[in-house]
C-alpha cells in the first residue's frame, strides 16, 4: 500500500515539474516526448493502480493526466536498474579501461563521467564516448535508455578535453571580465564542441563566491585555481549564468556547483578531511547565484561535500536533508537533478563506508551519486540495492531519485520512443 501511495505522489510531482520547470539549461525536449507510444513498456502495477483507482471519498473530476514517458520507463526497470540510474561512474577520457567496463557490466550503472586529461582532440574523445555509451545503456522493449555523459570543461586549470576540435577555454576569472553576451556566445561554441563528441552534461559553472582577490590564494578548491567568476554574488551570478545559458544554447546541460558554496573554504574536500565553512547560513548572501540559477531554469545542481555547521552541524552537505530538501528544493524551489560531487575518492568522506555513501545521499534527497573511482562504484551500487530491499521508505526515495533522472533523460531525448 505504501508503494501505491508513493507512486501517486511521484506522478503528481513529475506532472508539476513538467509544467513549471523552464527548459533553459539543457537540450530541448524532443517533439512528442511527453506522450507515451503504444509500444512503450507497460507501467508498473503500482503506477497503474494509483492512476486508475481514486479514493472512494474523492469527488468526481477530470481524469488524471497520463503517466509520463519517464514513469513508463521506471515501471519497466528492476530494482538493480533503478539503482544504476541514480549513479554516475568515472571513465578515463582516453577510453574505458577494464575496471570501468567491469563496473558497468556488473551493476548496470547508467551514467558516465569522463575523467582525467587528454590533448588527443575531438576525434579521440568521440571514440571514447562511443566505447562507454553502449555498456552504460539499458535495453528496454521499446528501445534503449541512453546514459548521461558528463565532464568538467570549465576552462583554465579545469579543462579535461584539449587538442584539435576543442578551444582553449580561459579560466572563470578571465571569463568574468567578458561582456555577458560575448561570454554566452563563447560558451555556446564550447558547448557545441562537447555536443559534437557526445557529451551532454557539463559540470559547471562554478557559482561559489570567493570573498576577495586577497583571499583567493587561500581558498583551496576555487580561488587558488582561478575558478571564480568574481568576488561578489552579483558578479558570479551574471557571468556564471551567461556561461550556463551558452551551454544550453548548444544543447548541453550546465550544472551550477558547489551548493551551498565553497568560496570561503580553506581546504579542498577532494584532498582533505574536516573541510567546513563556519560562516555559511541558510540566509547567506552567497546563495544568490544559486537562487538566480534556479530561477533561470537550471535542472542540474551539484552539491558540496563540505560541512556547514551554521546550517546543519550534524551532516555533511551531501548527506543533509536540511541542505538538499530544506534549502535547495524548499527555499530555492529547485525541482531538477541533484548530483553529488565525487563521493568515492574525496578524502572528506573517507570515514564513511562506501556502501553507505550513495545510499545516504539518496536518503537525504539526492538524485545521482557521482563516483569517479570505478573500482569502488559497485560497492556504492550494492549499498543502494541492499538498503532498498531492507527499507521500504528508502525504496520510495530511490524511486523518486530514479524518476528525477529519467525525467531529465526524457527532456534530453535519451528515453525510448
Amino acid at each position: 500500500m505504501a508503494r501505491l501511495a508513493i507512486a501517486a505522489g511521484a506522478l503528481a510531482v513529475l506532472t508539476l515539474v513538467a509544467i513549471v520547470l523552464p527548459r533553459l539549461w539543457g537540450p530541448p525536449a524532443p517533439a512528442g516526448s511527453p506522450s507515451a507510444s503504444p509500444t512503450e513498456p507497460t507501467p508498473s502495477a503500482r503506477t497503474t493502480a494509483a492512476a486508475a483507482t481514486p479514493s472512494s471519498a474523492a469527488p468526481e473530476g477530470p481524469p488524471p493526466p497520463p503517466p509520463s514517458r519517464a514513469q513508463y520507463v521506471l515501471g519497466g526497470l528492476s530494482l538493480e536498474q533503478r539503482a544504476g540510474q541514480v549513479m554516475m561512474v568515472g571513465s578515463p577520457v582516453a577510453g574505458p579501461d577494464a575496471v570501468t567496463l567491469d563496473a558497468l557490466g556488473r551493476t548496470g550503472i547508467g551514467n558516465v563521467f569522463l575523467r582525467g586529461r587528454t590533448t588527443a582532440g575531438a576525434a579521440a574523445v568521440a571514440g571514447a564516448v562511443a566505447a562507454v555509451r553502449a555498456p552504460a545503456t539499458v535495453p528496454m522493449p521499446a528501445g534503449p535508455v541512453a546514459p548521461f555523459v558528463a565532464t568538467d570543461q570549465e576552462g583554465g586549470h579545469v579543462q579535461i578535453m584539449r587538442g584539435p576540435g576543442f578551444s582553449n577555454i580561459p579560466s572563470a576569472r578571465t571569463q568574468g571580465t567578458m561582456d555577458p553576451a560575448d561570454l554566452r556566445a563563447a560558451a555556446a561554441a564550447w558547448g557545441r564542441e562537447l555536443a559534437a563528441v557526445g557529451v551532454n552534461v557539463n559540470f559547471g559553472p562554478v557559482l561559489d563566491t570567493v570573498p576577495s582577490p586577497a583571499f583567493a590564494p587561500y581558498n583551496a578548491p576555487i580561488g587558488r585555481w582561478e575558478r571564480e567568476y568574481g568576488y561578489t554574488p552579483e558578479a558570479v551570478s551574471t557571468s556564471g549564468l551567461a556561461f550556463a545559458q551558452g551551454m544550453a544554447d548548444a544543447g548541453v546541460a550546465a550544472t551550477p556547483k558547489h551548493f551551498p558554496g565553497l568560496g570561503r573554504a580553506t581546504a579542498n574536500t577532494d584532498t582533505s578531511a574536516d573541510v567546513a565553512d563556519p560562516e555559511a547560513t541558510r540566509s547567506d548572501p552567497y546563495l544568490v547565484p544559486f537562487r538566480d540559477a534556479v530561477r533561470a531554469g537550471a535542472w542540474w545542481v551539484m552539491l558540496s561535500n563540505a560541512l556547514y555547521p551554521g546550517i546543519d552541524p550534524g551532516s555533511l552537505a551531501v548527506f543533509s536533508p536540511t541542505v538538499i530538501q530544506g534549502m535547495l528544493r524548499g527555499d530555492l524551489g529547485f525541482t531538477g537533478v541533484v548530483v553529488s560531487d565525487d563521493v568515492c575518492d574525496a578524502v572528506q568522506l573517507s570515514a564513511v563506508p562506501p556502501e553507505r555513501r550513495g545510499a545516504d545521499f539518496i536518503a537525504a534527497g539526492g538524485s545521482m551519486a557521482l563516483c569517479t573511482n570505478a573500482g569502488m562504484a559497485p560497492r556504492l551500487w550494492q549499498g543502494i540495492v541492499d538498503r532498498a530491499r531492507a527499507d521500504p521508505a528508502f525504496a520510495q526515495a530511490l524511486d523518486a531519485a530514479a524518476l528525477a533522472v529519467l525525467e531529465a533523460k526524457e527532456r534530453a531525448g535519451l528515453l525510448p520512443g
